[in-house]
């Protein structure tokens, strides 16, 4: 006998308990993001349990390489589930997919509590009276056709093979009303004349998402349920079908939609891309992150940087969450990512985040840490951060510290209103100098160099360009004399000497 009862108290004495429960149909996006974040924060702030739920029943469009895209970006972004796929836990399966017996008790049980009823309407027959509605211009839904058959028809319905649906009978009785309360948002009416008897459980035996989001959330005994308000128009649905059951409802957050920066829908051109086409792009999950949790929540009037989870985690609250809307702004999600890079993230944790596109580029081979390759990616990237504003930028900004340097022609070396002689005297004294005293004293080469320029007459950007461009291939780089010293006197000195070479093959005038 199937129990309908609430075992586990009420919500004030029972563990949080909170789930992310995505359909695999795609990859996640950064919507997605954004509520599995404030869920999993919301847990360790309560220091309750995350769990992930893949709600997979939707067959048509189910993709199976989706599961683990969506779990590869949780785990990029930094959140980790305590329960579900690949972990495990007391309240599995935790795939909806491998649940559909208890779907079907419990949608039994609501037929013989005359809760729902079966329907055996065929499509066309759907299609044609939605046809008919909207000809009409009455709203489209189902006419409820089905709902008072009497067990003669429903039996003469099945000698002809059919399998019906079932589905939800909303109480019509009277002049009923459903209060449903957001806890965002405060009580909201509905009027249930409008609400459609929505189908519970399909004909091939899987459950809609109306039947099965609820089950589950009862039957894994998730006390807070936080999702986007996308879901409100279904609320007063789930709200009945708890109470047909004799539920406790527990407390529901809708959480506010992001818009896109003109106010409609979200798109990719906007930036909904999918989290792991930020990590391509890119960007740093901690930059995201941080980004996306300010999209409907803030902690006061004046911090935005949150570096770590466990410190979001202590200042968050859904106290705090807006139930309006808010606004994708692609250049500030642009901006926490370089000020991550240039002002949050260690240099060795940097470093170890660039090196696989430094690798894929061809610059560094292994460059296991402690080794002299991995030294000097790790200086090339201090002289290079301030400048980058995404991973996928240290191969273009670090290219001359590991090749030649960039392909430049001899009249790239000589400034504007500058003789070539001077500049060849430039470069040539510059080469004695180096040869000399070496690159690794930053402050006594540039005192001797800056001495040079005074002897030929050259103003110090005069005299440090052409260097720049002889050892880079660059008129823009990070500062020169950290340059020098990183790329090694050995090969200043050749590409000095190439630079010297190919100023004196240009013909005088």
């Amino acid at each position: 006998m199937l129990s309908v009862t609430m075992t586990t108290g009420s919500n004030a004495e029972r563990r949080v308990r909170v789930r992310f429960a995505p359909s695999p149909t795609g990859d996640l996006h950064v919507g997605g993001v954004r509520s599995a974040l404030f869920t999993w924060l919301f847990a360790r702030k309560h220091g309750g349990d995350f769990v992930l739920r893949i709600e997979d029943t939707d067959r048509k469009r189910y993709k199976e390489e989706s599961v683990g895209s969506i779990t590869e970006a949780l785990r990029w972004v930094g959140l980790q589930w305590d329960e579900g796929p690949e972990v495990g836990g007391p309240f599995g399966p935790y795939f909806q997919s491998e649940r559909l017996a208890l779907y079907q008790e419990h949608a039994s049980h609501l037929v013989e509590s005359g809760h729902a009823y079966e329907c055996f309407c065929s499509p066309e027959r759907l299609d044609e009276v939605r046809k008919q509605q909207i000809a009409n211009n009455q709203p489209p839904g189902y006419d409820r056709h089905c709902r008072n058959l009497t067990p003669h028809e429903r039996q003469a319905f099945r000698e002809q093979g059919i399998v019906p649906v079932i589905r939800f009978k909303i109480p019509l009785e009277g002049n009923p009303k459903t209060v449903v309360r957001d806890e965002l948002r405060g009580e909201i009416e509905y009027d249930n004349r409008v609400l459609e008897d929505a189908v519970l459980l399909k004909s091939d035996g899987f459950p809609t998402y109306h039947l099965g989001v609820v089950v589950d959330d009862h039957t894994m005994e998730i006390s807070h349920v936080m999702r986007g308000e996308e879901w409100l128009p279904s609320f007063p649905l789930h709200w009945l079908v708890y109470e047909s059951f004799g539920w406790e409802i527990p407390p529901f957050y809708h959480l506010p939609v992001i818009l896109s920066p003109e106010g409609g829908k979200l798109s990719k051109r906007h930036g909904a891309a999918s989290a792991l086409q930020y990590r391509r792009e890119g960007y740093l999950p901690e930059a995201l992150r941080n980004y996306l949790v300010l999209q409907g929540w803030s902690y006061n009037d004046r911090d935005e940087i949150f570096p770590t989870l466990d410190d979001l985690a202590e200042k968050f609250s859904m106290e705090r969450v807006s139930s309006s809307p808010s606004k994708y702004n692609f250049e500030k999600v642009q901006w926490f990512n370089q000020y991550y890079i240039n002002h949050i993230i260690e240099l060795d944790d940097l470093t170890r985040r660039c090196l696989p596109w430094l690798r894929e580029a061809g610059l560094v081979g292994e460059a296991a840490e402690g080794s002299t390759e991995y030294e000097r990616a790790r200086e090339a990237i201090a002289l290079i951060k301030d400048k980058m504003r995404f991973l996928t930028e240290a191969p273009q900004l670090t290219t001359f510290f590991f090749t030649d340097g960039d392909p430049y022609e001899a009249d790239a070396l000589i400034p504007k209103k500058t003789e070539p002689t001077a500049i060849g005297t430039a470069l040539t004294r510059t080469r004695e100098i180096i040869a000399e005293v070496g690159v690794g004293d930053e402050e006594l080469l540039e005192q001797r160099l800056r001495a040079v320029a005074d002897e030929i007459g050259l103003k110090a950007g005069q005299m440090f360009m052409p260097i720049r461009v002889a050892v880079t291939g660059r008129t823009v780089s990070p500062g020169l004399f950290g340059t020098l010293r990183v790329i090694g006197q050995e090969q200043v000195l050749e590409r000095l000497d190439a630079a010297i070479e190919k100023l004196n093959a240009v013909p005088s005038t």
